[in-house]
């Protein structure tokens, strides 16, 4: 089995539509993708009415959460979609997408960076605005060469000189918020280090403590000393590890199924969740 457990779509800062990105999908000869958009589930219908026959869709998506002034991503798989306290939290977040957006582009124009909200909420469309949308207006001005080099201290990294907070989940609520909804958390891209900071291994240790589930190790952005590390460190804590490729259509290089999940840590996975049940595709 092929199993890709981090994809994203248009309902936030993919380019494939929910419907397209299952095709695609079936089509690099994936037999299970998780569609984790960041904080929303707007995708899931799209992408179970257009599911291929042969591709198991797992739901679910990608928290957005701050720990001591870092930001980190959770991901978050087969919760009940309807808990109403989860939903409100992503919700908050979502609601502060845009003005966060705004301020961000706001900062570039202060930076001499001719980028307009207009252009930024085109490139957007009906998804949740964030940063790799900014990314993408910078790379059409020709500001840089790539939505990865804005992310950088220059630009949109986490210290960067545009960079804006927006409200985000502490980590340990997100780990019980996704628990009561029935689901499984895994920490995404945890040493990511070219994205900014990230939380020692100590927080990490803490949040295995609190419930987290696993760690994604298998990711472009870790290279292999850091799959390693993590992979020891998931050991010592009893911590299931994931690979994913965290596509995101045109807008990265990173295509379907670069990285994967062992079968084995699937079924965990799966065998730990009570708020959803895996998708199995039936010609859609």
């Amino acid at each position: 089995m092929r199993i890709d457990l981090h994809t994203h779509s248009t309902a936030s800062d993919g380019t494939d539509t929910p419907a397209e990105l299952v095709r695609n999908a079936a089509a690099a000869g994936l037999d299970v993708v998780a569609l984790t958009d960041h904080d929303t589930v707007g995708g899931h219908a799209a992408a179970r009415a257009a599911l291929p026959e042969g591709l198991t869709l797992v739901t679910g998506a990608e928290l957005s959460c701050r720990l001591d002034g870092v930001s980190l991503h959770m991901l978050a798989y087969l919760f009940d979609p309807d808990e109403p306290e989860l939903a409100r939290e992503r919700e908050l977040v979502r609601d502060d997408r845009v003005p966060r957006a705004r301020a961000m582009v706001g900062k570039l124009r202060e930076l001499g960076v001719p980028v307009t909200w207009e252009q930024v909420a085109r490139i957007a469309g009906d998804g949740a605005v964030g940063r790799p949308h900014i990314a993408t207006a910078l790379v059409e001005l020709g500001v840089v060469g790539s939505v990865s080099d804005a992310f950088t201290s220059e630009w949109l990294a986490n210290d960067g000189r545009a960079y804006v907070e927006k409200h985000e989940l502490d980590p340990f609520d997100a780990i019980r918020l996704v628990k009561a909804a029935g689901g499984v958390t895994v920490f995404a891209h945890p040493l990511a280090v070219k994205r900014g900071s990230c939380v020692p291994q100590s927080a990490i240790a803490e949040l295995a403590a609190a419930g987290l589930d696993g760690i994604e190790v298998d990711h472009m952005d870790h290279d292999d000393a850091t799959r390693a590390r993590l992979r020891g460190f998931a050991a010592d804590l009893g911590l299931l590890t994931t690979g994913s490729s965290d596509y995101h259509g045109s807008r990265k290089t990173c295509r379907l199924g670069d990285y994967t999940t062992d079968p084995e840590v699937y079924g965990e996975i799966v065998r730990r969740s009570t708020g959803a049940f895996p998708v199995p595709g039936a010609g859609g």
